[in-house]
């Protein structure tokens, strides 16, 4: 399955807004209360705004031009009570979807971590965790900023260009219809542009996403280009690609300011239209001056609001290209379900492999027909040179990746059906690049293991023991206190794989995949470790993959992995033999 989220199809980014919007608004269906109190507050204040104007024009004519000062002075303090009464509706709205909007990208957040943590092994070698990061954090936030900020003004500014649209249709319906002439070509001329709009900000979000994922690359390897002086390598590349985020971001900028001066031009075209058909109607007799100076305050009203939903527009398209990008991880499936199953076979052995084929997406099948099976509490090693799809056959085994054909048994049943807790209880994958967590050196070793977590360290550290790991233990300085980077910088990369040793010694599997896991530690703690290998429970399988031929010395049975075939290689000379011939004709 392809889960390059670069590759997905223009079809599917093309996801209707409205779709988009209701899958958003199911993330803010607890705000129900919150929304309806927040959208009173902002038709009120919307409300109270477009009466004004009728109040002032009443004014003018009733009081003002018959120099009736009380009248004047009492409308005026009703239209400061007005606009005090609209004021406060005003901040109530601001400040309830300020807090709708934190809680709806707090959930959001949630959704798409824990749509991160569903998704398979494939997914992550496709992405780019820099890409992965902006959406999380850059994206989402472009969601929030909508609806904390632009969506309430949205509706309140549709619901006073209405209002307005209403009153000067209502004082003189003619003049109404040619003042909002002016805004059916705005409205042509955005929904013609909408589109090409939400294009230029997905390319922008995207070239962010690539530039995260460059910054991110760099830093990574930064001992890498110290170590090579390759400075001018990385500046270089980093260089293309914050070119094409700032050529990209030039673009949408242009596009979300396209809408300002066409929306003031429109504007100034209709209030030219109230004044010279309004004063034409005045010199007839037919519009006074207040019924002018309200009627040019309602035009205002509708116009003006058009200026600010040009800039939410830009939001709302600005939004909406991050929640495609959104959408895009939240529709995935994981590529490892987990199956009903028939029912389990009596068998012997804990795993078995049944014509199993593979390869990874987009490349050639790896390996071909492949059928080996592993008894409980044995030993396995399997060589074989470089590529030859060794610790692809381990992470078969773990179900990290399931077979294109084939089926890979555990304990009888298909492996696909047992739940990722089960199976993960049964099967230590000791990594060939163990990553670990800031924390200590307890954390690391207690993560995904719940048995021991309410531990004290003298009770763990009495755990350790038991399973012979005290040695281990004893060479981190502080013990379990041990202070640990998520990069692991702070300890050698030996100590990485002690730690990532013990973690899944400690979690008691009934089978511990071990992927080159001495590859970086001395001769003396090889044999400790070794040594642990040796005592553990006699029912725990064990699969050894390794380069160094001490360590495949004692194994039961070693099988060469090379041309996509797993063969048993019979004795540990034959299995050298084998190893050299490959080298050879590799």
């Amino acid at each position: 399955m392809n889960y390059n989220l670069n590759d997905i199809s223009t079809q599917q980014q093309k996801a209707s807004t409205l779709h988009i919007l209701q899958k958003l608004l199911i993330l803010i269906k607890e705000e129900r209360k919150n929304l309806l109190l927040a959208l009173l507050a902002i038709l009120t204040n919307s409300g109270l705004n477009l009466l004004s104007p009728f109040i002032v024009g009443y004014t003018i004519d009733t009081y003002v031009l018959h120099k009736n000062y009380h009248g004047v002075l009492l409308y005026s303090g009703l239209l400061i009570c007005m606009s005090l009464t609209a004021f406060g509706a005003s901040f109530i709205q601001t400040r309830m979807m300020g807090a709708v909007g934190q809680r709806m990208l707090f959930k959001l957040r949630n959704s798409v971590f824990n749509k991160l943590q569903e998704l398979p092994l494939a997914f992550f070698s496709q992405n780019k965790a820099g890409d992965l990061i902006s959406r999380v954090n850059n994206d989402t936030d472009k969601i929030n900023q909508f609806f904390s900020q632009s969506l309430m003004q949205f509706i309140g500014t549709l619901a006073t260009m209405t209002g307005a649209g209403i009153f000067l249709l209502a004082i003189n319906f003619r003049l109404g219809v040619a003042t909002l002439l002016p805004g059916l070509l705005i409205f042509i001329f955005t929904k013609a542009t909408s589109q090409w709009v939400k294009n230029k900000n997905a390319a922008s979000l995207k070239t962010t996403g690539g530039l995260s994922a460059e910054i991110q690359e760099s830093l990574n390897n930064f001992k890498a280009i110290i170590a090579f002086n390759r400075r001018d390598y990385f500046k270089k590349r980093f260089e293309e690609v914050n070119t094409q985020n700032y050529i990209t971001a030039k673009a949408a900028g242009i596009a979300n300011n396209v809408f300002t001066p066409v929306y003031g031009f429109f504007a100034s075209m209709a209030q030219l239209i109230v004044l010279t058909i309004g004063i034409y109607l005045i010199s007839t007799g037919h519009f006074s001056i207040g019924l002018l100076v309200s009627y040019l305050s309602y035009a205002t009203n509708f116009y003006n609001p058009l200026r600010q939903l040009a800039a939410l527009w830009t939001n709302f398209q600005v939004a909406m290209a991050g929640s495609d990008r959104i959408s895009h991880i939240l529709n995935l499936e994981s590529n490892l379900p987990v199956i009903a199953t028939d029912g389990t076979e009596k068998m012997s052995s804990l795993l078995e492999f049944r014509n199993v084929h593979f390869g990874y997406p987009g490349g050639k099948e790896i390996l071909h027909n492949i059928n080996f099976k592993l008894e409980c509490g044995k030993s396995y090693a399997l060589v074989g040179p470089t590529g030859g799809g060794k610790t692809t056959t381990a992470s078969l085994i773990a179900r990290l990746y399931d077979p294109e054909r084939g089926q890979v048994l555990l304990n009888g049943k298909d492996i696909r059906a047992f739940q990722p807790a089960e199976r993960t209880a049964k099967i230590g994958f000791i990594l060939q690049e163990p990553f670990l967590f800031t924390g200590t050196v307890r954390d690391n070793i207690l993560y995904g293991n719940e048995q021991y977590k309410d531990y004290s360290n003298e009770q763990l550290e009495d755990v350790i023991k038991k399973a012979s790991l005290e040695k281990l233990l004893a060479i981190f300085e502080k013990g379990l206190d041990t202070p640990v980077t998520s990069s692991g910088e702070s300890i050698s990369l030996g100590q990485k794989q002690l730690i990532a040793f013990m973690r899944a010694v400690l979690r008691n599997p009934d089978l511990l995949i071990l992927d080159e896991a001495t590859a970086n530690i001395d001769t003396i703690t090889e044999q400790i470790l070794q040594d642990i290998l040796n005592k553990l429970p006699k029912e725990t399988t064990r699969v050894i993959i390794a380069h160094r031929l001490n360590t495949i010395q004692n194994a039961d049975e070693i099988f060469f992995v090379n041309g996509g075939e797993v063969i048993r290689a019979g004795s540990f000379d034959h299995a050298v033999n084998m190893l050299l011939q490959g080298k050879r004709t590799g």
